[in-house]
């Protein structure tokens, strides 16, 4: 086999080996030359080129999203261990394994005018769960750091920074090892699967008559087991909420927030206000359940999550840390449904609300929430579904998915910048279909990631164009003057037709009902090759026709 020179290279890549990492992303590079030839030559991992580093980050988070196993993105030093942070960011409030391993320039070198230097060490100090700064020569105390890296990513579920200074000449090779490196053992903890207090909660929930359970996004499909949810569906307290990301489904849980709780007035909140909140998953998407429970506050917030616990709605008084399928195991055994008619209330609401919401949608025209609909309904079922931020996942909160469907979306951070990377990494790192639901804006902003040798043949992007971006026609404040037209709705008249010619994707395009459904039928007919469908809606109807939605409801 053949092996970089330098010891603290073939340190790092043994470690990884051992500590079983095997997907390994790298960007192009000439300090990094150390690793790339040690991990590109070497059986037990598998390597991805990809230039640009911000797609790199987000494609090695969408494997590790998929994988549920730390993947390692190696750049060269200066700017482009920069270009990481997004992805980063996003895997830090996600809680996706993620190791970043730098090469950088010998700390003689730093801030003395050479090229490509910058600070390196510690750079993600505030958004990763632990950072090993190397030295240049290979040691048992930089064996220590690695190893407490890759292991500090797999319990925390987070991102690591590994930084190894490499002097020059970087491309000599050597067929033996010369260092033996230092190799520990995981230590894993046996979370808890016992609640602390039982009695105390168990009394506060047998005394509850309003219980509400919000779930944000769970990356863990089937998480909790049928059993729990049939117990929250027949509980006449209990009224679950879920979201598009949340991946649990019974008929009895409210799958749409926001048509839900929209029209209420004060009288309604009032129906809906609980005593005891129960939180577990991911961010939660909808802004309104937000500020509704910022106003309404119950007595009690748990929150279940073996890691952290967000005071989202400046209620929290009880962090559980386990699993949430352990703690409703140790729980439910010990309570007893109460009489109250919580659920029967807002279920009738919820119920009258999606009448209005069918009769809704078979009446407007073709507008981006006419297309939401007929896309999501014509998605196979057992598909991956990855859906880009802003107004992309606000409409996907509105349109029932199917079941069978996983529901994906980067809202550790909630940012636009790399939803295609990471797309197409959970394609590539998963066995079930992708597909890619996404607006203008975010897809223009990630156009890098077709620059990608890896993407699945039946990977397919529908992308819907509004020539701006759109959020911002829904938000508050919105007035047709300049102004708002460039520097917030960024206006423009592109297309994807020209990327995708360039990048080998096959090109359908929509702009009225009749060939919308054409294009869903093309795009679903092709699975030889990559496909975009980009649909085009009228930019100034469609926030007139998503207010007049949540008008109607009432």
């Amino acid at each position: 086999m053949i092996y970089p020179k330098i010891p603290l290279a073939q340190s790092i890549i043994e470690i990884c080996s051992a500590k079983g990492i095997t997907n390994i992303i790298i960007s192009p590079g000439s300090r990094n030359a150390p690793l790339t030839i040690g991990f590109a030559q070497n059986s037990n991992f598998k390597c991805y080129s990809i230039a640009d580093e911000r797609c790199a980050a987000f494609f090695a988070l969408g494997i590790a999203q998929q994988t549920k196993m730390p993947t390692a993105i190696v750049c060269t030093s200066g700017s482009a261990l920069l270009n990481y942070y997004p992805a980063v960011a996003e895997a830090f409030y996600s809680q996706i394994p993620l190791i970043v391993i730098s090469a950088d320039r010998p700390q003689n070198k730093i801030d003395i005018g050479d090229g490509q230097t910058i600070r390196q060490q510690n750079v993600f100090e505030n958004h990763s769960v632990f950072n090993a700064n190397l030295t240049e020569e290979a040691s048992v105390e930089n064996d220590l750091k690695i190893n407490k890296a890759i292991e500090t990513s797999i319990l925390q579920k987070g991102p690591v920074h590994i930084n190894a200074p490499f002097e020059e000449p970087l491309y000599e090779t050597v067929e033996t090892l010369s260092v033996q490196p230092k190799i520990t053992t995981l230590e894993e903890e046996v979370p808890t699967k016992i609640i602390d207090n039982s009695e105390e909660t168990a009394s506060i929930w047998n005394s509850a008559k309003r219980k509400l359970i919000l779930i944000g996004g769970i990356n863990e499909v089937n998480s909790i087991e049928q059993e729990i949810l049939e117990n929250f569906a027949n509980d006449p307290s209990i009224v679950v909420l879920t979201e598009t990301t949340s991946n649990l489904h019974h008929p009895s849980f409210i799958n749409s927030i926001d048509t839900l709780i929209t029209p209420f007035d004060d009288c309604d909140f009032k129906e809906l206000e609980a005593e005891v909140l129960i939180t577990f998953g991911g961010m939660i998407v909808s802004k309104r359940i937000k500020a509704f429970l910022r106003k309404y506050k119950p007595a009690h917030h748990w929150h279940i999550d073996t890691l952290r616990a967000y005071n989202t709605f400046n209620a929290l008084s009880k962090h559980f840390v386990m699993e949430p399928n352990d703690f409703f195991k140790d729980l439910l055994p010990k309570t007893e449904f109460v009489v109250s008619n919580y659920f029967k209330k807002i279920d009738k609401i919820y119920s009258l609300r999606n009448k209005r919401k069918e009769e809704y949608l078979k009446k407007i025209p073709f507008s981006d929430f006419k297309v939401f609909e007929k896309i999501i309904e014509s998605l196979p079922k057992n598909i991956q579904l990855q859906i880009s931020n802003s107004s992309a996942i606000r409409y996907a909160q509105l349109i029932d998915i199917d079941d069978s469907i996983e529901v994906f979306c980067n809202r550790g951070t909630s940012g636009i910048d790399g939803s295609t990377s990471t797309a197409i990494g959970a394609a590539v790192g998963s066995e079930k279909q992708g597909i890619f639901i996404t607006g203008d804006i975010s897809f223009l902003y990630d156009s890098n990631a077709l620059w990608n040798s890896y993407i699945p043949k039946n990977f397919k992007i529908i992308l819907i164009n509004n020539g701006g971006g759109g959020i911002f026609r829904i938000l508050p404040g919105h007035e047709e003057k300049p102004v708002f037209n460039t520097y917030f709705e960024t206006s423009h008249n592109l297309t994807a037709e020209h990327l995708a010619k360039m990048y080998q994707f096959n090109y359908v395009q929509a702009c009225d009902n009749e060939s919308l459904e054409k294009g869903i039928s093309d795009l679903y007919a092709d699975n030889n090759s990559p496909v975009i469908l980009e649909i085009f809606t009228p930019t100034a109807q469609n926030d007139i026709i998503l207010k007049q939605y949540f008008k109607e409801l009432n």
